[in-house]
């Protein structure tokens, strides 16, 4: 029985529910006048200084991801900029993957780290080797790190990815500084959840893969992996554990996207109903090439159009939760959907365990990857793509270190704040960038993009704060945050 106030995954994702969505959207993708209302309800309304939305019910939303009818997609295209607009301004933030370990103990069929795999060199960096990664990353410019570990108790206990954290944290070059950690490891206990919230993590993210019992359990046939329910009930358990921001996402491609899509919607409003805030990312990944893995082999792949659909609709059903595309989208993908509600994205990624240090930009060591990199352009260039495109890359990290999680993150999102907060973070962050780690084209770009936002805070004293703080950024000071 479907029930998004319990705490067993196959009542709050229920299969029963699931098909029965399905089969509703399938009956209503033509209703006309039903689609208009469900448009209606979500469009972003006045309040205060800032917008409120209600959101949508994953049964409302899947009915938008199957209406076919050209102009009424078109106009969730619209609503979905002007709910990405409304909330998170035109700031992308930018991160990118730290692997530590391809060690793991999983038999997922899909993953190239799966431990029957024998012809991929298995390797665990140290902390030594951490700490070079870090420098690299920090001359990059990055100051968000996601750090990814096989699941492996005796190579990757919770004490080496502790360890890690310190580490990264620990490393302060030229100007460099990873400012905030987010955490993607395999499920685990409240006792480990607490330990990752003292280490100062920031999202705990965890992708279910696939929502269908059955398909999951084929996708994972060995290993810890293999038990669904404890790996659907994790994100209650760290947020028992503390950890207020978490971080959901399926891979698309190994079930139906349809039955994935209302999935992943329940498992927000779970979120929701238990603990009074939702996920505070989620992220699509799709399934790409990797070491004995053919992408191929899984007959539920989704085009490009599909993809973009998929990530419009989120974003309406959604509004305050961030959302992710990583480098597994190659740049004209990436290009697609970036204004449909995607607020985060990676650049300048490696998916190799040690695949920073030692190399340059065009050098890419292929022998450890988790999947194929489709956009291999620098950090430096998709910062510049993305404000040819007129949006602001932001390596902030304030709300983390300001306590500006979980809730609270939420109401300052509601309340309007993102142009007196976010916005002015997220220039300073930029300038930061430009001084210490541009190209000069890049550079000359920014400044100008600069100084053309800076007029678009509303508040003057935040506003004329703001200039001062940039001025002294040119004058060598760092880390300035509102």
């Amino acid at each position: 029985m479907y029930d998004p106030k319990s705490l067993k995954a196959e009542e709050f994702i229920d299969h029963e529910e699931i098909l029965a969505t399905l089969e509703y959207a399938e009956q209503n993708k033509s209703n006309r006048e039903l689609i208009e209302q469900i448009l209606e309800k979500a469009k972003p309304q006045k309040k205060g200084n800032g917008y409120v939305c209600k959101g949508l019910s994953h049964r409302e939303a899947s009915v938008l991801l199957v209406c076919d009818i050209p102009d009424l997609v078109e106009k969730m295209y619209k609503l979905a900029r002007e709910i990405k607009e409304a909330f998170y301004g035109n700031r992308i933030v930018m991160f990118a993957p730290l692997y530590l370990s391809n060690y793991c103990v999983n038999k997922c069929v899909y993953c190239p780290y799966h431990y029957q795999n024998k012809t991929i060199p298995r390797k665990k960096l140290t902390q030594e080797e951490v700490a070079a990664e870090v420098m690299a990353l920090q001359d990059m410019g990055h100051k968000r790190l996601a750090i990814e570990a096989g699941e492996d108790p005796v190579n990757n206990p919770i004490e080496y990815i502790i360890d890690c954290i310190k580490t990264i944290y620990s490393v302060k070059h030229k100007n460099g500084a990873i400012r905030r950690v987010n955490v993607n490891i395999a499920a685990t206990t409240v006792e480990n959840y607490r330990k990752l919230k003292e280490a100062e993590i920031g999202t705990y993210i965890l992708f279910q893969e696939t929502y269908h019992k059955e398909s999951y359990e084929k996708l994972h046939p060995a290993g810890p992996k293999h038990n669904y329910a404890y790996h659907t009930e994790a994100m209650d358990r760290a947020m028992e554990g503390g950890i207020d921001d978490v971080g959901l996402g399926v891979l698309f491609g190994l079930e139906l996207y349809k039955y994935e899509f209302a999935g992943l919607l329940m498992h927000a409003e779970h979120l929701e109903a238990v603990h009074g805030v939702g996920p505070h990312t989620i992220s699509v990944p799709r399934i790409k090439h990797a070491d004995d893995i053919d992408p191929d082999v899984f007959d539920n792949g989704i085009d490009d159009d599909t993809f973009a659909k998929i990530i419009a609709c989120i974003r309406i059903a959604v509004p305050y939760t961030g959302m992710i595309v990583s480098t597994r989208e190659n740049e004209s993908c990436r290009d697609k959907v970036i204004g449909l509600g995607i607020s985060q994205i990676s650049g300048g990624s490696r998916t190799s365990v040690g695949g920073y240090a030692g190399y340059s930009a065009d050098e890419r060591p292929h022998d450890t990857e988790q999947f194929d990199v489709s956009d291999q352009r620098s950090l430096d260039e998709v910062v510049r793509w993305l404000m040819d495109l007129g949006y602001i890359p932001s390596f902030c990290t304030a709300c983390y270190r300001e306590g500006r999680t979980g809730d609270r993150f939420m109401s300052l999102c509601k309340a309007g704040q993102i142009l007196n907060c976010c916005h002015p973070n997220a220039l300073m962050t930029l300038k930061e960038f430009l001084e210490d780690y541009a190209s000069p084209e890049t550079k000359e770009i920014g400044e100008k993009l600069i100084k053309e936002e800076l007029e678009k805070i509303p508040n003057p004293k935040v506003k004329q704060k703001a200039t001062e703080y940039i001025e002294n950024i040119h004058l060598g000071k760092r880390d300035f945050r509102f």
